[in-house]
C-alpha cells in the first residue's frame, strides 16, 4: 500500500472542511492501494515525511504567508528530510482572505529547496468563502490519490 500524507493548518470550521474534502477525495472508493494519514502541522514531523510516498499541503494565508504551524513543520522537517525526500511527489492549497502569492512564492521556494517534484497545480481557494473550494480540494485528494495508485508518481 502506498501511503499519502496531508498535513493541513484547518483553524476554523471551514478549513477543517477543507481538510476533510482532500481526505475524502484520497478515500475515493476507486482507490484501492492508498493509505491516508491526516496530520495538523504541529504534530507531524520528518519521520512522517519519510514514511510517505506523497505529501498534499495545506494552510491558511496569514499575513501574504503560510501559516506559523506549517513553516515550524517545514522548520522542523527540512534537513532531515532535504536528502531522502528528493523528488517526493506533492501539492498544495491555500484558503486565501486575499490572493495567495505570497503563500504560494513561500511553499514553492521551501519544497524547491527540497526537490520535492509538484504534481498538480495549487489550489487557491481566494476570497470570500464558496462551497466550491470543498469539491477543488476533493479533487486535488482523488488526483494525487489515483495518481499514486496507477504509479504515475
Amino acid at each position: 500500500m502506498k501511503q499519502l500524507l496531508i498535513v493541513a493548518h484547518a483553524p476554523s470550521p471551514n478549513t477543517e472542511t477543507l481538510r476533510q474534502a482532500v481526505a475524502r477525495g484520497v478515500g475515493h472508493p476507486d482507490v484501492e492501494g492508498v493509505n491516508v494519514r491526516v496530520m495538523a502541522p504541529l504534530d507531524a514531523g520528518p519521520e512522517d515525511v519519510l514514511a510517505c510516498d506523497a505529501i498534499i499541503l495545506g494552510t491558511t494565508e496569514n499575513l501574504g504567508y503560510m501559516s506559523g504551524a506549517l513553516k515550524d513543520f517545514f522548520d522542523r522537517s527540512y534537513y532531515p528530510c532535504l536528502e531522502k525526500t528528493q523528488g517526493l511527489p506533492f501539492a498544495f492549497y491555500i484558503r486565501a482572505g486575499h490572493d495567495g502569492t505570497g503563500t504560494r512564492r513561500a511553499i514553492e521556494s521551501i519544497t524547491t529547496g527540497l526537490r520535492w517534484r509538484i504534481v498538480h497545480d495549487p489550489v487557491l481557494c481566494r476570497g470570500e468563502y464558496d462551497p466550491a473550494f470543498e469539491t477543488q480540494c476533493e479533487e486535488l485528494g482523488l488526483y494525487l490519490a489515483a495518481g499514486l495508485d496507477a504509479g504515475m508518481f
